[in-house]
């Protein structure tokens, strides 16, 4: 019977750590990522993803009530019935709220993390909604091929972020400067050495647990012309207020 060390590093980072600002109240007792849309806590529509793309281990973490996130998956999510219901993934946590007394934002905690992620690997926030999105095998084995630090998906800008966050050429580069831009969908592949110098000086592991966002990494990435991305058009939402919350949750009229 394998292990959870056998089944190490993890392949896929699910961001689950944020305090969730602006969907108070609701999450002033209970973390965003657990909150149901469509009967099912958020977080796990990307689980399930993953669990189907065969990724024997997620990496979860958490921060503002994080010990409920933990509570609730264990230690093994396991698909629910149907189709492919056999297919489970093993489940570590890095707990910043417990270790450092809150979260680290984006690259502090995957620069926490790094020790247990494997050399490339999927990053995918728990408070984002994609179900169509598949984590695919191909994507995985065309960027580590490459020479790029990171892919990402792009998406068309929603209402609530009208001037995006990336351009795109079309040689499939993603671009600080463009006439158009387009937001991330907070999906995307990584290589280590990203979160490495000379862009990133957070030791791995981040002992001292560094507070760093994801942004100016990635900024100077795309400078040098290392980070490609791609647009995706399925279904997408930043589930990110009380509001779009409910919209998700309304019955089909």
């Amino acid at each position: 019977m394998q292990t959870l060390n056998d089944r190490l590093p993890a392949r896929a980072m699910v961001l689950a750590a944020g305090r969730g600002e602006r969907m108070r109240p609701l999450s002033d007792h209970r973390p965003k990522p657990l909150l149901t849309v469509q009967g099912k806590p958020l977080m796990q529509w990307p689980m399930e993803a993953l669990a189907r793309a065969g990724l024997p281990c997620l990496l979860v973490n958490t921060a503002w009530l994080g010990e409920q996130i933990s509570d609730y998956f264990g230690a093994q999510f396991q698909l629910p019935g149907g189709p492919g219901a056999a297919a489970s993934s093993d489940i570590i946590y890095s707990h910043e709220g417990l270790d450092f007394g809150g979260a680290l934002e984006t690259a502090g905690g995957i620069a926490r993390a790094l020790p247990r992620l494997a050399e490339v690997f999927w990053v995918v926030a728990g408070d984002v909604l994609a179900p169509d999105f598949v984590f695919s095998q191909e994507a995985v084995t065309r960027f580590a091929g490459g020479g790029k630090l990171a892919h990402l998906w792009l998406v068309p800008n929603p209402a609530h972020k009208p001037d995006g966050d990336f351009g795109l050429n079309a040689q499939g580069l993603a671009l600080n400067q463009a006439e158009r831009r387009l937001t991330y969908s907070t999906i995307g592949l990584y290589r280590q050495a990203l979160f490495a110098p000379p862009l990133c000086d957070i030791p791995p592991g981040n002992p001292q647990g560094l507070k760093a966002p994801l942004a100016p990494l990635l900024r100077a990435a795309i400078a040098q012309g290392r980070v490609s991305a791609e647009l995706y058009t399925g279904a997408w939402t930043d589930v990110g207020t009380p509001e779009r919350l409910a919209a998700l949750n309304r019955p089909d009229d």
